[in-house]
């Protein structure tokens, strides 16, 4: 749900990044919803990545960790990913990531809700549409 913390992409506009591959964003909408999926596909890719090499990470729903260990785990494993990345490279993950996000990118939930008019969706919307026209400014600046 919108909220001036939680910033959503527009509905009604196109968002998964397959909708742009022929055709480049017309408005300021569109391009917010562009970069927020390829935001959103690096953040799913990162963990997908995590999940795989660290099992940990994806033992079920219901974790047995309270939410800080929870974030050391987490962040002990980006470390260790890293390193190993670095001293001895498993590209077949990344791959495997990266076929699994491309065949399940159709198929994600819809992540809207409906918006309650209240002020704290009003201040998300707004903060979203300074954001998202602030970027226009920047992308359509440089081909004038």
């Amino acid at each position: 749900m919108l909220r001036s913390g939680l910033i959503t992409p527009y509905r009604g506009v196109r968002y998964h990044l397959k909708e742009y591959s022929t055709h480049a964003p017309e408005n300021y909408q569109e391009l917010f919803n562009l970069r927020h999926a390829s935001l959103r596909n690096v953040i799913e890719r990162a963990f997908g990545v995590l999940k795989k090499r660290f099992p940990i990470i994806s033992t079920g729903t219901e974790s047995h960790f309270s939410v800080g260990t929870l974030t050391k785990i987490v962040l002990a494993c980006c470390i260790l990913h890293n390193y190993l990345m670095g001293a001895d490279p498993d590209e077949q993950i990344l791959r495997e990531v990266d076929q699994e996000l491309w065949n399940n990118e159709s198929q994600t939930e819809d992540i809207y809700s409906t918006e309650k008019d209240n002020e704290d969706a009003r201040l998300g919307a707004s903060i979203r549409n300074e954001i998202a026209k602030r970027m226009w400014q920047g992308y359509i600046q440089p081909r004038q």
